[in-house]
């Protein structure tokens, strides 16, 4: 085995503030503790979350590393006592709790998973946490099931790209949001059986047009803002609402609440980083039994939009933040 250098390459936010904050700096390389792992990192993906946390809106949760990176592939060089699913050499994914911006990076044992052969590190890298989000809100929270309608805002975003694949694979019908037709084609070609440019029409009318006035039985959002109040419109009697961001980055908004009642819709939400690591540990258990098999044959992969260096993050960070990407924004280390 190759000996560990002392220090890493990491990229830091040095203030809240734009993406020329971030800053490569050199850090001791973390130790695991009981039942983690140290992963030598070889592509780490881009999330929202990352953005939200560089302009100080999502402080890491206590304990956690104040580096950005919410999910990583790489190969485990180290483990901590009482690891029992993986061994050094092994190659995973794995949500972290931050991070993932770094040449190595901490992961819990019983959050990463084996990369299967049909991935490369860097699709590898753009699963985790967008892969956990789809399946804890779509089918948990959101319990879709065959046959029903599945309203995704964001359609052509890391998550949204996701979500049409395993609604689709699980015999969903499903409907997206996009703000252009390069977008509103990637998602067509995922499996989506309608894109609605929001710029032009009208999500409500057209959804409800799409499923003979019956509406979406779950509609993931993560818009929120002046939508919150018109998913109730396009929601499905019995419908259920899975908030889980913003895009204005504000949280505050005026809702007709009798429509919630006289629909009995359930609006719920969640974030994923503050979550216990047993909670993560279960989401991981159920992905490997009910997705790993789609994605070992194929069926399901993460699209890919531009990969940068890791000293290059304030570039990938300059990406996300024009809207203009279609699937995953990856850094490779």
């Amino acid at each position: 085995m190759e000996k560990l250098p002392a220090q890493m390459t990491v990229v830091a936010i040095s203030k809240p503030g734009g993406p020329e904050v971030l800053i490569p700096e050199q850090r001791a390389l973390p130790v695991p503790g009981p039942g983690e792992l140290l992963v030598k990192v070889m592509a780490a993906g881009v999330n929202r979350p990352d953005v939200a946390q560089r302009s100080g809106a999502y402080p890491p949760p206590p304990g956690a590393s104040d580096l950005p990176g919410l999910e990583i592939a790489g190969e485990v060089v180290a483990t901590g006592s009482g690891v029992s699913r993986h061994k050094v050499g092994d190659k995973v994914m794995s949500l972290v709790a931050g991070g993932g911006y770094a040449q190595y990076c901490i992961a819990q044992d019983g959050q990463a998973m084996t990369v299967p052969p049909s991935l490369s590190m860097a699709e590898a890298g753009a699963i985790p946490e967008t892969l956990m989000t789809v399946w804890h809100n779509v089918f948990e929270r959101g319990a879709l099931k065959s046959g029903e309608t599945l309203l995704i805002h964001g359609g052509s975003s890391g998550i949204g790209t996701m979500a049409i694949q395993l609604a689709k694979a699980f015999g969903a019908k499903v409907i997206v949001t996009v703000g252009g037709q390069d977008k509103a084609d990637a998602c067509r070609k995922l499996g989506a059986d309608l894109a609605i440019n929001y710029k032009t029409q009208d999500f409500v009318a057209e959804t409800r047009k799409a499923t003979d006035n019956v509406g979406a039985n779950v509609i993931l959002d993560m818009v929120g803002g002046d939508y919150i109040d018109r998913n109730y419109d396009a929601a499905a009697v019995d419908g259920r609402i899975v908030q889980i961001a913003f895009l204005s980055n504000a949280p505050k908004a005026t809702a007709n609440f009798s429509k919630l009642m006289v629909k009995r819709l359930t609006h719920t939400g969640s974030t994923l980083r503050p979550r216990t690591n047993a909670d993560k540990a279960a989401m991981v258990a159920a992905i490997e039994a009910k997705v790993m098999p789609l994605l070992r044959e194929g069926r399901v992969k993460p699209v890919m939009d531009s990969t940068f260096p890791l000293e290059k993050a304030a570039d990938a960070h300059r990406r996300m933040e024009t809207s203009q990407h279609i699937g995953k924004i990856v850094l490779a280390v």
